[in-house]
């Protein structure tokens, strides 16, 4: 008896998964909506720099916008997943899928792949954290690989304009 009810609760487990992981990413990009405004920050090297988050095509989108490096980044629902794909200065277009902190503070893109890219140990941004502090604050750390190792990383502190 016990065995079946282990199995029922395992079966039932595994076929939550994806209706969750559905859930957990629309909650991501719900989240990641709140940001539409101007943001101003200092940037690595000490420099005030203002990003520009704006919904696009019908709210299906959102866009940000780094003005001091002129970079854009894409963020947008594609199924069940949180995906984002970055328009770097280092002229290539990374993709990343967002995993989104249980507490849904932190949203945690790693590198699935992209496009200008000849070798996947070529020089491109790899990972991005997102962490929400208030609704006034948010944070941003990039990570750069290089030779497909951790090159840098820099973060980057928000405050709503």
């Amino acid at each position: 008896m016990k065995v079946r009810t282990l199995i029922a609760v395992v079966v039932l487990f595994v076929a939550s998964v994806p209706v969750w992981s559905a859930v957990n990413a629309s909650a991501g990009f719900d989240s990641l909506k709140t940001l539409a405004g101007s943001w101003e920050a200092k940037g690595p090297d000490g420099k005030p720099t203002v990003t520009t988050l704006k919904l696009v095509s019908e709210g299906s989108v959102l866009m940000e916008e780094m003005a001091h490096e002129s970079m854009i980044t894409m963020y947008h629902l594609d199924g069940d997943h949180l995906l984002l794909t970055h328009y770097c200065g280092a002229k290539n277009q990374p993709r990343m899928k967002g995993d989104i902190s249980a507490d849904g503070k932190t949203i945690t893109f790693d590198f699935m792949d992209g496009t200008n890219l000849a070798s996947p140990g070529d020089a491109h941004m790899h990972k991005m954290i997102l962490t929400f502090v208030d609704k006034d604050h948010f944070s941003e750390t990039w990570f750069f690989h290089k030779d497909g190792k951790e090159s840098m990383h820099a973060t980057f502190l928000y405050s709503r304009k």
